[in-house]
């Protein structure tokens, strides 16, 4: 396992997780007052969710054997 890569990918994954709250804040204010917190949640699920099927089938991806 080449650790340059794992850092990459544990940089891009924070990145990732910084950026859906500022997108949730976005939407929130983007909606009426009443819709708010939906629009939180509907950011944060998809965070949740995303964050499942990487662990099911992205880390095999990144971390599987190699094929070449």
């Amino acid at each position: 396992m080449d650790t340059g890569d794992t850092a990459w990918l544990l940089i891009c994954a924070a990145l990732v997780m910084l950026m859906t709250p500022a997108l949730a804040l976005f939407y929130g204010g983007m909606v009426q007052g009443k819709n708010v917190l939906s629009t939180f949640m509907h950011s944060f699920f998809s965070l949740g969710l995303v964050t499942i099927q990487f662990v099911l089938i992205g880390y095999s991806l990144c971390f599987g054997p190699s094929v070449h």
